[in-house]
């Protein structure tokens, strides 16, 4: 049998194309971007032969203005639309709990348009209506975990916000059981199913749970008060990167949950307990990736306010007249000074701003690395009375060195994500 599946190499769809693929089912790989796909006519060579189609694509926040609905609706909806045209068997869309008629957020209404367009073609399929799901490498667990393994955990409001998340093993085990019970007849139209994990839990309760998982001890919860948890958000939203918005905390204050009946009868049993989502032997690995999530932002952060009051004192603060000497001592003659002192302050206030404001820094954290590492040897050489400053403004430079160094084996290299 053979599946067309869309969004499988992200979080969810990578593991549902291997257990796929496991099963016996034939699953092409596809290259193709949905910003460029919302044309029935781009799909139809594509589902030739095809039997079930998956969609899994989706994002939560847009890099580019109308992205949230070229990617959760118009594609989708004209590959729906071939799909019924080419006569395919199954369709199954992965919309999102809270795709209903109160939905408010972007994210939501663009995931209910493709819902819609999907009931009202002539095809047998499922909309799939997940909670929030954990599992490595996806965006929710990751935020949680780093909320989790943080020294005070902070609480929008008082944390009793109710969600409901599912196991990533599980919800793929869900959709498989779809798969093959659907393209076997068992679906008539299309059927909306909730999956989701097996309780209803307050978000402070996840996090205990999670943090118990990560072998930690019981969690200091501080308490963020709503007004000041939107503004923050507001600001959030500014940052492309930034994991949290309006709509998103505004979708967690609404509520995450449904009936577990469903998913408990696709799997043949209740799903996993967010108590156990975190096994043992995997515990210590994600707790250092958790707490990097927020131990990496200090660090840059760190970094950043170095060379900001670096450039600061250069130019406003240390006296001129002693710069001048140093430099001297350092072998640039008087009448390049002034511009290499000036250049000099420049280009750390520029390494200060880019370090906070480049999404993708491992060339900046190698030439960061490159100028101190110049810096300590010109000094050394040139004013060695540094060297054994009581202070050790020279020595001082190799852990900055480490931590430099450290960043940019820990960036994402080009390519990759």
């Amino acid at each position: 049998m053979k599946v067309l599946l869309t969004g499988q190499t992200g979080f969810i769809g990578s593991r549902l194309r291997a257990a796929l693929v496991a099963r016996g089912y034939r699953v092409p790989a596809l290259q193709l971007h949905l910003r460029q796909a919302v044309d029935p006519e781009t799909w139809a060579h594509r589902l030739e032969d095809v039997d079930v189609v998956i969609n899994t694509a989706g994002i939560f926040k847009e890099r580019c203005a109308g992205d949230l609905d070229l990617v959760n609706h118009a594609a989708p909806c004209a590959l729906f639309r071939a799909a019924a045209g080419a006569g395919v068997r199954l369709v199954i869309q992965f919309s999102a709990l809270g795709a209903d008629a109160q939905a408010q957020s972007r994210f939501h209404r663009a995931k209910r348009a493709a819902d819609q367009c999907l009931r009202e073609l002539p095809v047998d399929g499922f909309s799939l209506q997940p909670s929030l799901v954990f599992g490595p490498g996806g965006a929710s667990a990751a935020l949680m975990m780093m909320l989790a393994s943080l020294p005070l955990v902070p609480l929008p409001g008082d944390g009793r916000q109710c969600i409901q998340p599912i196991h990533v093993d599980d919800l793929v085990a869900a959709v498989v059981a779809l798969v093959e019970g659907g393209a076997a007849g068992a679906a008539a139209g299309v059927t909306t199913i909730a999956l989701v994990g097996p309780r209803p839990l307050a978000l402070r309760d996840y996090l205990a749970d999670l943090r118990r998982s990560l072998q930690l001890p019981p969690p200091r919860f501080i308490a963020v008060p709503m007004p000041l948890m939107r503004l923050l958000a507001r600001l959030a939203a500014l940052i492309p990167a930034a994991p949290v918005d309006t709509e998103a905390l505004a979708m967690l204050d609404r509520g995450n949950v449904a009936d577990a009946a469903v998913t408990g009868r696709l799997l043949g049993r209740m799903p996993r307990d967010p108590a156990a989502f975190v096994a043992a032997e995997q515990a210590r690995l994600l707790l250092t990736q958790a707490k990097l999530g927020w131990l990496l932002p200090i660090l840059r952060i760190a970094l950043a306010v170095m060379w900001f009051w670096a450039g600061i004192v250069s130019i406003w603060v240390h006296p001129l007249d002693d710069s001048y000497r140093m430099l001297a001592a350092s072998g640039v003659p008087p009448w390049l000074a002034p511009l290499a002192l000036y250049g000099a302050a420049a280009i750390d206030l520029l390494l200060g701003f880019l370090t906070l404001a480049l999404p993708r820094r491992r060339l900046l954290w190698q030439v960061q690395f490159l100028l101190v590492l110049a810096y300590t040897a010109i000094i050394a050489v040139r004013l060695p009375e540094f060297l054994s400053h009581p202070f050790g403004p020279i020595v001082k430079n190799l852990p900055i060195l480490a931590v430099l160094w450290l960043l940019a084996e820990l960036a994402p290299r080009q390519g990759h994500h």
